[in-house]
Order: structure tokens, then C-alpha cells, then sequence
């Protein structure tokens, strides 16, 4: 019923920076919080940062400073822009949304996205 489908990894060197896109589509009544999550190889999802409906944000201490979450409600859309990368920024990097459908509107479950790599070099 509703899909999210994230874009904008890559391979970038130390110091670039990035910006990550997630679309979220399908038979949406209204989104709620989104948020970005990240999984290195061999440890836990963890948060990057979340974002209201009213475009209050959240951000892990580890990229406060160098990481802005946003969205763009019209577009059901939400971006992470990344800068100053370093190489323990790679993961592969998650979105998910707070979604109620159309037809069950004041039910919200949390949706996922596929993933996007994001492979920093020294």
C-alpha cells in the first residue's frame, strides 16, 4: 500500500558531502514523523535523525553539525543532506515513515524503505 524508495548513495572521499532523497508513495491518507536510520557492517540500525510533521528535527550527536534532516510535505518526500563525510559515516543508510492509508486513516504503522549505500573514503 504505500512504498518508500530512497536515492542519492554513493561512493564520496573524506570531507564531500551528499544528499539522500526518500519518496514515500501509494495510498497515503497522512505521514507523520520520518526519519533516516543507518546499519555499518556488523552492528545495529542505529537513528541519524527524525523529522515531524510540523518540521520539528532531531539529530544523533554523531552528526550533529555535519548532517540536516528536512522534508518537503507537498512531496511526501524527506532528504538528508550530509556534509564534512567521514569514513565511519558508511552504511547503508534507511528512511521510514509514520503512515496511515486511506480507508484505515487513524491507524499509523511504520513503513521502511530499501536502503541506500553510502561508502566513504579516506
Amino acid at each position: 500500500q504505500v512504498q518508500l524508495v530512497e536515492s542519492g548513495g554513493g561512493l564520496v572521499q573524506a570531507g564531500g558531502s551528499l544528499r539522500l532523497s526518500c519518496a514515500a508513495s501509494g495510498s497515503i491518507f497522512s505521514i507523520n514523523d520520518m526519519g533516516w536510520y543507518r546499519q555499518a557492517p556488523g552492528k545495529q540500525r542505529e537513528l541519524v535523525a527524525t523529522v515531524t510533521s510540523s518540521g520539528s528535527t532531531n539529530h544523533a550527536d554523531s552528526v550533529k553539525g555535519r548532517f540536516t534532516i528536512s522534508r518537503d510535505n507537498a512531496k511526501n518526500t524527506v532528504y538528508l543532506q550530509m556534509n564534512t563525510l567521514k569514513p565511519e559515516d558508511t552504511a547503508v543508510y534507511y528512511c521510514n515513515a509514520l503512515v496511515s492509508v486511506v480507508g484505515n486513516s487513524r491507524v499509523y504503522r511504520t513503513y521502511w524503505g530499501q536502503g541506500t549505500q553510502v561508502t566513504v573514503s579516506s
